[in-house]
């Protein structure tokens, strides 16, 4: 049982699951702001320009139940301005990151140490030299 929950432990403090918890928590807040947008400013908007009421609804028999095709309207509003803003969101990561791999390709890299062996033969290739220079 202690090796279950030090493998749980390890699981829930990795990094991907951090971030998409930050990430769920985000979202639901962004949602709350998408949400009143749509509804405070697109709404109205959308009553003023065509007149129909995008809060509506339409009974269904003598039940007393209604079909709320207004609630759906919106959530629909809600998703595309949503996935907009995160399609956005997402471009802006994606060229941030593109710049930062080009930056990478384009510093010049250092040349590798030489080996013990090559650093030998290039001491052995200049006393060489000096000694033919001397004679």
């Amino acid at each position: 049982m202690k090796k279950f929950f030090e493998e749980f432990k390890a699981f829930a403090l990795k990094g991907n699951v951090m971030d998409l918890a930050i990430g769920v928590i985000i979202g639901a807040a962004f949602g709350d702001i998408v949400t009143s947008f749509t509804e405070d400013f697109i709404n109205p908007l959308i009553a003023c320009i065509g007149g129909a009421e995008v809060g509506g609804k339409i009974q269904i028999g003598s039940t007393g139940q209604y079909l709320n095709w207004g609630h759906f309207i919106t959530a629909v509003i809600n998703f595309l301005i949503m996935a907009f803003c995160i399609f956005l969101m997402m471009k802006g990561v994606n060229k941030l990151l593109s710049l930062g791999r080009k930056k990478a390709e384009e510093a010049p890299k250092a040349p590798p140490e030489p080996t013990k062996e090559e650093v030998l033969l290039t001491e052995i290739r200049d006393l060489l030299k000096q000694n033919n220079s001397q004679q």
